[in-house]
């Protein structure tokens, strides 16, 4: 049986829910991922921060990284599988909660991570093309937010050769 450890990169890191954004990138950018796990006070996993939060929730919205801590981008129910997790589990468990990364825990300890390069390594082509569709499609919604207005048409626009570069 192939288990969560087998597939896992280990040497995940974590960080503290109260570190701001801008030492969640530099770690980031150092360890060369695109999210790490974030934990309370108690050492407690309570979520994970990824490089597309900072850019889209803080950055994207004129907030100033250096104020905003880690903590107040994570929300929901932090998900995570155990080391000694069969395959079937893991795929479920990314799938059910359409997840492209997640922590692996042993003995209440973080020991590593399982992301879509860990999966691309150690699935069949069928299983991992299953695993793409189950994340990317099945009950996604569309990117652009309801009710936000269309946009613009160029409305048959042609530009003229003084326009041209």
């Amino acid at each position: 049986m192939t288990t969560a450890a087998d597939i896992m990169h280990s040497g995940a890191h974590w960080i503290p829910a109260t570190d701001n954004l801008v030492r969640a990138a530099e770690t980031m950018r150092d360890l060369n991922v695109g999210a790490l796990p974030v934990a309370d006070e108690n050492r407690r996993m309570c979520g994970i921060v990824t490089d597309r939060d900072i850019v889209v929730k803080c950055v994207a919205e004129g907030r100033n990284p250096w104020d905003v801590t880690v903590g107040e981008l994570t929300q929901g129910t932090p998900r995570w599988i155990d080391s000694t997790a069969d395959v079937g589990e893991v795929l479920r468990e990314m799938q059910e909660h359409q997840i492209r990364r997640l922590p692996v825990i042993e003995d209440k300890q973080l020991v590593g991570m399982i992301t879509e390069a860990d999966l691309a390594q150690h699935l069949d082509d069928d299983q991992l093309a299953d695993w793409a569709h189950k994340i990317y499609s099945e009950g996604k919604p569309p990117r652009r937010n309801a009710g936000e207005p269309d946009l613009p048409s160029m409305g048959g626009y042609q530009p003229d050769e003084d326009d041209q570069p």
